[in-house]
């Protein structure tokens, strides 16, 4: 697997050359680079995602006819000095090659535009893009890389895959990261990249574009200035970064396969919790026991966690994002927590379920549990294709407001508060019901508002339905026995050509049911 090129690629320096032990002796060099077996290089069988993201490449292409799309992985970040941290490509780079976990660091995708002769010159031709993916494989046994460079060695990190061998995984043609200098060498106006994924990569981009731009007279509309104080006009990579983010809007079926794959395994993630609750209770950062159960089994069942795990309990409940996770978990408490497995895809669950510690609600935490599900499922039950978005979140804010209303939360009617301009409800539950959902757990971020949060749903959109209700410990608006109680229960579903279906109903979310399951008796 590991290329034997005998011109080593470039590698990042190694950071730490001023303390190395490592042998320079022409004899060691020589040594080492001899008496090694020889490797399988049998090449695999496209991966099943190989085809989803060819025609992944065939929309963005088609979306840009002409223009030289650059969607770099990014680099590696530095956490401590020599160590980093968990590494994980754009999400638009993996949308558009299906490399997940395994993706290289720095590895680019280039999608170079043809052309074609029509009368009146080139012209963008209607076979779209030629895609190379550029990345750096593995130094040969000849160059000294491979044990000496812990950026990149093979000794270090384990052997990188050979171009021949991701160009049959991905049935994508690849090329040495060192060639990507030709193609940037003729960066021009018409040049669009990620921007945020790779900024080293950016800036050289941006340097050649002025380089080699044909500037237009000052003044004139969509001018590249140059200079020492010199601007570059970005529209177009905004424009790219936009249609890549709502190309993720629909997912494909391939897509819909892991999204229930990681829910399968948050389900797991969420039972391993239940049946740590002895050790949770007794450690006096039991949030922390929940937080590490669960990560335990999203390293076993898939890539890492999709995003920080939200462990919970008593009145740290109120707190939207908390992942300090330091506090006890208490029985006769709820606790709350927020979690997701995402697979090697990089494709993530996101699910939230809300549990009494002790096994049983109390009259009023059941009050408020049930509350929360009924606005649940009044926002599940509206979903169906031809709906905006925003009325999933109306629906639920509708049983919110009614229901903080019978109790005697709010100084005017639910109607009344439901009025754009008041809004007293929201004191207690200030977010917003649903997010997209995907190779990101808030996906399709940078989706135009018209597509997102006003836009139409089409089968095959996958969000989460998440209300909930949070009454602040220190909050005079509500009784004592409702304060420091904060409920959510949130699941992910996916729009069919009919309805709706929730790809998370098999995890336990009525009272009685999450009761059962706490005591076992759940089927």
């Amino acid at each position: 697997m590991a290329d034997s090129s005998s011109t080593p690629p470039a590698a990042p320096a190694d950071v730490n050359s001023n303390r190395s032990t490592t042998p320079v002796s022409t004899s060691f060099r020589d040594y080492i680079a001899t008496q090694w077996a020889d490797r399988d290089e049998t090449l695999p069988a496209p991966r099943e995602a190989a085809a989803f993201a060819a025609a992944r490449r065939q929309r963005i292409s088609a979306m840009h006819p002409g223009e030289r799309l650059i969607v770099p992985a990014g680099p590696a970040r530095v956490r401590s000095n020599d160590t980093d941290y968990a590494y994980r490509a754009h999400s638009a780079f993996s949308h558009l090659t299906g490399w997940g976990a395994d993706a290289v660091p720095d590895s680019v995708l280039v999608l170079e535009p043809r052309f074609e002769q029509r009368e009146g010159g080139m012209e963008p031709a209607a076979a779209g893009h030629d895609a190379t993916l550029y990345f750096r494989p593995t130094a040969g046994r000849d160059s000294d890389e491979f044990y000496a460079n812990a950026a990149i060695g093979e000794f270090w990190l384990g052997p990188r895959p050979s171009l021949a061998h991701v160009a049959a995984d991905l049935a994508l043609a690849t090329m040495p990261l060192s060639a990507l200098e030709d193609v940037l060498e003729s960066t021009d106006a018409t040049t669009r990249i990620v921007r945020e994924a790779d900024r080293d990569l950016t800036d050289q981009v941006d340097g050649r574009r002025l380089l080699n731009a044909e500037l237009p007279e000052p003044g004139a509309e969509g001018a590249i200035h140059g200079g020492s104080a010199g601007t570059i006009d970005t529209d177009g990579d905004a424009v790219l970064l936009r249609d890549l983010s709502e190309l993720r809007l629909v997912k494909d079926a391939w897509e819909i396969g892991q999204l229930r794959a990681a829910i399968a395994a948050t389900k797991q993630g969420f039972d391993d919790v239940i049946a740590d609750r002895p050790a949770i209770t007794a450690h006096p950062r039991g949030e922390r026991l929940v937080e590490g159960t669960f990560n335990r089994r999203a390293r076993a069942e898939g890539n890492q966690v999709g995003y920080d795990t939200i462990a919970a309990s008593g009145p740290h409940a109120c707190v939207l994002h908390w992942t300090t996770n330091d506090g006890p978990v208490v029985p006769g408490e709820l606790i709350l927590i927020d979690a997701g497995v995402e697979l090697d895809s990089l494709y993530t669950a996101d699910i939230t379920r809300t549990l009494p510690v002790d096994g049983s609600f109390t009259e009023v935490q059941r009050r408020v549990y049930e509350a929360v599900l009924q606005a649940a499922d009044a926002a599940f039950a509206i979903v169906r294709p031809g709906i905006r978005f925003r009325e999933i979140h109306a629906a639920a804010m509708a049983v919110i407001a009614q229901r903080t209303a019978e109790w005697g939360f709010l100084p005017v009617s639910a109607a009344e508060s439901l009025d754009p301009d008041v809004q007293y409800h929201r004191r207690y539950m200030v977010h917003g019901t649903s997010h997209h959902l995907g190779l990101d757990v808030h996906d399709c971020a940078q989706a135009r508002r018209e597509l997102y949060l006003d836009g139409i749903l089409e089968p095959g959109m996958v969000f989460t339905i998440e209300p909930g209700l949070y009454f602040q410990p220190d909050d005079l608006t509500v009784p004592p026995e409702y304060r420091g109680i904060g409920v959510r229960i949130e699941d992910n579903v996916l729009v069919t050509e009919s309805g709706a279906e929730n790809l998370s109903i098999g995890i336990p979310r009525t009272a009685d049911d999450v009761e059962a399951w706490l005591s076992g008796a759940a089927a």
